[in-house]
């Protein structure tokens, strides 16, 4: 009978001063038992926090990866620059003194010089043709112009994330296989061993089965290493600078049929691609630096107002002058820059059509990809997976009883494994495939 139960048994035969000494250690051992449960709940929240879903991955990407971090600074870039689109142009201040008596010249009526002159002089430039507008205008779209471009850069991160994530899961189940496939063994080196106790199997024969266990053993290093490299690789693409070796992916490799109707795809993809709105943005740019350089165009008028002060002899007086200036247009009339945003626009439109018929490409080679990899995986799941392990199964028994050789059962093992390993990256390769449609398609991107 344990202390817990023996306690109060002995409750109305003691002491209150013995009860206590004996409720210590239970008071102990209880408070033993809450902190172990403790350490045991943060153990387990602590390898929780490890392992990381497609989802927690792409959001993790998409705050610390440093390349968008970096692309992100474009938008700062293009907010300065709207910044200094809206700025006016400075007016200019001019003071200036003449026929000043700092040499010794005095003025008189018979010397021509004086007298003592002081100018101030301001200009005040007139834009015309709405420059100023127009410089916003171009401002305003060469953010969205960046804004588009972080934004693709955010569709190839996805992309990496999720192609990264599925070689993990990938090579996870190549370990498991190789480890599966090992275990086999090991358990046919023991069976071996004990029948050479028995005399029932030459030494030889146990020397072959061991040997081919050392093989299926090398083969579960080889895939630990690329498990460890996948890992390794995703979490760079994390952008974690420190790589942690409890990191672990939690989701099963994906298998849902393709939702959007083909025809939709690439309907959808012109629609919400960033580099192909980019192209369109890019277009709409032009358009503004083409109106701007026509604003450029136009000649500009500054107007000056100037004050006089003259002094000789205690004699002083105040004058008032206004002016107007203008550039004469004679040689340059900006048709340089002109022409230049006309064939930014020609140039913008062939790059919408070229990206336009790229997508549609990549479109197609996507749905070729998931037509392949779908039927590939259907077939080797119905159809090769439960007859190689049938026969590896059916094999391995009958080895075990001496109806079958060692080549035998190996050549069985080595059809079933190849069958899973098939299977494993036809799994993969149909995940992609998922995944590159909703990349090609701009899904990752849209928030649909």
């Amino acid at each position: 009978m344990g202390l817990p139960k023996v306690y109060p048994l002995l409750r109305g035969k003691i002491s209150p001063s013995q009860a206590r000494v004996i409720s210590r250690p239970l008071a102990y051992a209880q408070s033993v038992k809450h902190m172990l449960l403790s350490f045991g709940l943060l153990s387990a929240a602590i390898a929780s926090a490890q392992t990381v879903t497609l989802d927690q991955a792409i959001q993790e990407a998409v705050t610390k990866n440093l390349d968008l971090a970096a692309e992100k600074l474009n938008i700062s870039v293009a907010e300065a620059r709207e910044i200094t689109a809206r700025l006016r142009p400075n007016p200019i201040l001019t003071v200036s003194g003449q026929s000043l008596n700092l040499l010794g010249a005095n003025y008189s009526p018979s010397t021509p010089l004086g007298p003592n002159q002081l100018n101030i002089h301001t200009d005040f430039p007139v834009e015309r043709g709405h420059k100023r507008e127009e410089r916003v205008a171009v401002a305003k779209e060469e953010k969205s112009l960046a804004e588009l471009g972080v934004r693709e850069v955010m569709r190839q991160v996805i992309a990496g994330v999720q192609a990264a994530y599925v070689d993990v899961q990938q090579a996870k189940e190549s370990v498991k296989l190789a480890q599966a496939n090992l275990t086999s063994l090991n358990a046919v080196v023991a069976a071996n061993e004990a029948r050479l106790q028995s005399g029932d199997l030459a030494q030889v024969e146990l020397d072959r089965s061991r040997v081919a266990a050392i093989q299926y053993r090398t083969a579960v290093l080889q895939a630990e290493l690329q498990r460890d490299q996948a890992k390794t690789q995703l979490q760079q693409l994390l952008g974690r600078r420190q790589r942690s070796p409890d990191f672990d992916v939690a989701d099963a490799m994906r298998r849902d049929a393709l939702a959007t109707p083909p025809a939709e795809i690439a309907r959808l993809a012109l629609t919400r691609r960033p580099d192909y709105l980019a192209y369109q943005q890019s277009q709409v740019r032009s358009r503004a630096d083409l109106r701007l350089q026509l604003a450029n165009g136009k000649v500009d008028y500054t107007i000056g107002t100037e004050f006089t002060r003259q002094s000789a002899w205690g004699i002083s007086g105040n004058s008032v002058g206004v002016y107007f200036s203008m550039p004469l247009r004679i040689f340059n009339k900006n048709q340089g820059e002109i022409a230049r945003a006309q064939r930014e626009i020609a140039l913008a439109g062939a790059r919408v059509g070229a990206n336009e018929a790229a997508i549609q490409t990549e479109v197609e080679k996507a749905l070729r990809q998931y037509t392949v990899s779908r039927s590939l995986l259907l077939g080797l799941e119905n159809d090769l997976l439960a007859k190689a392990k049938s026969v590896r199964d059916s094999t391995e028994y009958s080895y075990r009883r001496g109806e079958a050789s060692l080549v035998e059962f190996l050549d069985a093992q080595r059809a079933f494994n190849d069958a899973m390993q098939s299977f494993n990256e036809a799994s993969a390769s149909y995940a992609r495939s998922l995944y590159l449609i909703d990349t090609v398609s701009g899904a990752t991107v849209s928030g649909s």
